[in-house]
């Protein structure tokens, strides 16, 4: 073996070390979110839910469930932004206007750092997801499935599945439901499948697209994972997300703050953290 190539070698298996040591040091969260907590009022647990759903929430809220109106949720995660690559460390903050909109800004990272910035809305019923140099992504397929994501992330303030009017509950079993949810004149209909020992929620799933390029629908598998204390409510500390065709998850989410019932309606049109 000559010098030159020891040489390449040893470059080449540096570089190696170097970037497996960028994708696993976490970035620094995002600071706390420059508003304290609304006042919160609650409702009755409705009487007339299917028995897994009762069950759920009386579990996380006991008889009186609480109307959320806004939350920033923030945390870290590891993401995959294309099929194919390794999963990058990640900071988040996701804001929603409860049960209408949301706004996901995401810094996926490198050694600590911002490599791509991500900003993402869905606002009024469209989506748009623009990861820098990635792309731009909106058309149908993207408001699609920006609306199921709404109603998914809406297990960070779950209440909205009981409080807004127009969300329809559908028994199946002693442990699975149907959440049917507007898009537009229609609606899609999400699967939530609960634990039956401990009655938590432990996957969501719905038929959903992948980007705004492919034809069909896609099955989308959401799992919630180490339930805890969060905002005050039990509630899963980590979601992993799935593409059925691709077998592992492409996002790992590690909730660590929530804020509830804040004003948002500059921050949720703005872009950044």
């Amino acid at each position: 073996m000559t010098k030159a190539l020891l040489i390449v070698l040893g470059v080449v298996a540096g570089l190696g070390v170097l970037g497996w040591t960028g994708l696993h040091i976490k970035p620094a969260p995002f600071k706390g979110f420059p508003q304290a907590p609304g006042p919160i009022e609650t409702m009755p647990l409705p009487s007339n839910l299917p028995a897994p759903v009762a069950r759920f929430f009386h579990q996380i809220y006991g008889d009186r469930i609480p109307q959320i109106s806004s939350a920033v949720i923030s945390g870290r995660a590891m993401l995959r932004p294309v099929t194919g690559f390794p999963a990058f460390p990640s900071r988040f903050r996701f804001t929603h206007n409860a049960g209408q909109d949301y706004r996901h800004y995401i810094e996926i990272t490198m050694f600590g750092l911002p490599l791509i910035k991500g900003n993402e809305h869905f606002l009024e019923g469209k989506g748009h997801l623009d990861l820098g140099p990635i792309g731009v992504s909106e058309g149908p397929h993207i408001d699609q499935a920006g609306a199921l994501g709404l109603w998914a992330e809406s297990v960070w303030l779950p209440a909205i599945w009981i409080t807004d009017p127009r969300l329809r509950w559908e028994a199946v079993d002693d442990a699975t439901a149907i959440l049917a949810a507007p898009f537009g004149k229609e609606e899609e209909h999400l699967i939530l499948r609960f634990d039956p020992q401990t009655g938590k929620l432990h996957f969501l799933e719905a038929m959903r697209y992948r980007n705004s390029l492919e034809e069909g629908k896609i099955l989308w598998i959401c799992e919630a994972l180490d339930w805890t204390t969060v905002a005050g409510y039990t509630l899963p500390a980590q979601g992993h997300i799935t593409w059925f065709d691709e077998g592992t998850a492409w996002a790992k989410f590690d909730v660590e703050d929530i804020v509830y019932n804040v004003e948002i309606q500059d921050y949720i049109t703005q872009t950044g953290p």
